[in-house]
């Protein structure tokens, strides 16, 4: 072990200090949706973040004991934001039993996350089913060869399952669906931009939806 090794790390003393341009209110587009689009655009294409699609998803159980996880954006529009999981994992089950849920898109060399809390609803059999049309052959056998978030013996167990798939369902052949995995879209009731500034002074402008389908747009202090 080297000094440098021994001496354990500080987190109070990692500092970043934003420089960012800052976020006004005249900026925004006219639906968090597309001002989303706006910022993820820049995210993918313009500073190549990996993975920009990557979302922190917070559920709470019945009992309201929360839960978090990385899930991948697979798609958005008006309608709200989708992702797709078994069924059978915790946060379809905390879903299950309260439908509040917490996105977050943390774009941290950006010096910006999205937070989006809405309420999540399965998608359809037919949209799930075009969607894992899309899918790698692997990921296809994956999502059967997973029984998400549940105990297993061992990992040789797993990949035992997945051979046994892949004997099943060669490349080239198609596989079914399965009935324990789809998709859920998140129907955004408040969605916030964040934007670092200096000296811990950030931009936090949320849009909040109102009973007519309009939006307010509220500053927050940071």
């Amino acid at each position: 072990m080297t000094d440098r090794d021994a001496v354990p790390l500080d987190p109070a003393a990692m500092r970043k200090h934003y420089r960012a341009e800052g976020l006004a209110e005249n900026d925004l587009a006219a639906t968090p949706v597309e001002q989303f689009a706006r910022w993820f655009k820049q995210a993918a294409s313009e500073a190549h973040l990996f993975e920009p699609n990557a979302m922190i998803v917070s559920t709470a159980d019945a009992d309201g004991r929360p839960s978090s996880r990385t899930v991948l954006l697979k798609q958005f529009d008006e309608q709200g934001f989708v992702f797709y999981t078994n069924y059978d994992s915790r946060k379809a089950r905390d879903l299950a039993d309260n439908p509040y849920v917490s996105l977050l898109f943390p774009w941290h060399p950006m010096a910006r996350q999205v937070i989006v809390s809405g309420v999540a609803r399965r998608t359809g059999r037919d949209e799930t089913a075009a969607y894992f049309r899309t899918r790698p052959h692997g990921s296809q056998l994956g999502a059967w060869a997973s029984t998400q978030s549940s105990v297993i013996p061992s990992r040789a167990e797993l990949d035992a399952s997945y051979a046994e798939l892949a004997a099943r369902y060669p490349e080239g052949e198609q596989v079914p669906v399965p009935p324990h995995w789809g998709g859920f879209r998140v129907a955004p009731q408040t969605v916030e931009f964040w934007q670092g500034r200096e000296n811990r002074l950030h931009d936090r402008l949320v849009y909040v939806a109102e009973q007519d389908g309009s939006w307010r747009v509220e500053r927050l202090s940071p």
